[in-house]
């Protein structure tokens, strides 16, 4: 496990300067929280970490091979069970016994067989969640991810999520400040360029 180190990275859209020249460091097994206002580069960030966007400048080093994401959108599969949309994204190297486990640790347990397509907003943002952290990977990456979850539900998944990346590189994209409390990372607040 190596630390990730952000050199000098920037990105335009166009005319439209998002990330500028922008260096700095995730360490390794640890948790970091990025917090800025909207538009101020978060995501084009995280896309560019896990290979959607090609930065304009700059590089990134210690990327591992396997990342795992969470995205502002579910991105299930709407005709397949919430069990599918899992192994989908794990294969069978994850147990049966894991995935239940998984799902009544959030307190899904009764909707491995409903199809992602007849869940709720919050539903599916869990699935989201465990797909993530079920997937093999040394480094998970959260863009909102508890968005949209009521107060014992939230909370309930915000633990599960802590026990589950404990000793991992985790990256979590948010705008509340308790979540990154909760998760006692590092704080990088971004600005626009």
């Amino acid at each position: 496990m190596k630390d990730i180190i952000v050199k000098e990275l920037s990105m335009s859209f166009g005319d439209l300067n998002v990330l500028k020249k922008l260096s700095l460091e995730f360490p390794a097994g640890s948790v970091s929280c990025i917090m800025g206002k909207s538009g101020c580069g978060k995501t084009t960030l995280i896309n560019i970490m896990l290979g959607l966007l090609e930065p304009t400048g700059g590089s990134i080093e210690g990327l591992p091979e396997n990342i795992s994401a969470v995205f502002q959108e579910d991105r299930l599969c709407d005709g397949f069970s919430a069990l599918a949309n899992i192994r989908l994204a794990c294969g069978k190297n994850i147990s049966e016994k894991e995935i239940e486990e998984a799902f009544s640790a959030v307190g899904l347990f009764d909707s491995l067989k409903t199809k992602a397509g007849e869940m709720s907003g919050g539903m599916r943002r869990r699935v989201s969640i465990i797909r993530a952290l079920l997937a093999k990977s040394e480094l998970i990456i959260f863009d909102e991810p508890f968005k949209g979850l009521d107060g014992d539900t939230r909370l309930l998944t915000m633990n599960y999520v802590k026990e589950k990346t404990a000793g991992k590189t985790v990256i979590i994209i948010t705008h509340d400040e308790e979540e990154a409390a909760f998760f006692g990372g590092r704080l990088i607040k971004l600005s626009a360029p």
